[in-house]
């Protein structure tokens, strides 16, 4: 065993951000080959419900992570925490449950926490979104990443690859965690 099928899940109620990519076991390089967002599409309007569309979301979320974890060999989840808002905690309570029927359904991962994405991808705990997306694209440059071009400049589409960036930064966080260390480990020993 030498390279792993990764994959990165940043939760996001509106672009779930994935990373997938390869892990050299030997050589602990990350080799990222493409970043992708669930973003549900669901009705709008005054006539649909807010738990209608939260629900559909839901739906929509878990058709897609379902899909995505099909070829990983490990996963890694950046787990969201308590919002501070109604609204936010509803999507932190479905970002959850998705969460937690992919685990009822036999597919495990390994949850880091945004703290630990922060230090292992800048190295400090107050990083910003913008130091977070900077880093990932400089260490993971492709044309995966999603851009605009305003007045004939290209920028990067910072809402979306905040995901896609913390997804790498749950795989680089939880490539060393000391349960993901010891399951290589003991894959290696057999």
């Amino acid at each position: 065993m030498s390279l792993i099928r990764v994959l990165g899940m940043d939760p996001s109620l509106s672009n779930w951000g994935l990373a997938g990519g390869l892990y050299d076991t030997d050589t602990g390089a990350l080799h990222i080959k493409g970043l992708d967002l669930v973003t549900p599409v669901f009705p709008t309007g005054k006539q649909v419900r807010q738990n209608s569309k939260d629900l559909e979301r839901a739906h929509q979320l878990a058709q897609g992570i379902k899909l995505a974890v099909q070829d990983a060999e490990a996963i890694f989840v950046e787990v969201p925490v308590g919002s501070q808002s109604a609204r936010a905690m509803a999507s932190y309570g479905i970002c959850v449950g998705v969460l937690g029927a992919l685990r009822a359904n036999g597919t495990p991962f390994f949850e880091v926490t945004p703290t630990e994405v922060k230090l292992a991808t800048v190295g400090k705990k107050t990083a910003s979104k913008a130091q977070i997306i900077d880093r990932a694209m400089t260490q993971h440059p492709g044309d995966f990443w999603p851009m605009q071009t305003k007045k004939g400049q290209r920028t990067v589409i910072a809402g979306k690859a905040e995901h896609m960036a913390d997804a790498i930064g749950a795989i680089e966080a939880g490539i060393n965690t000391p349960q993901f260390q010891q399951t290589v480990s003991f894959i290696k020993a057999a």
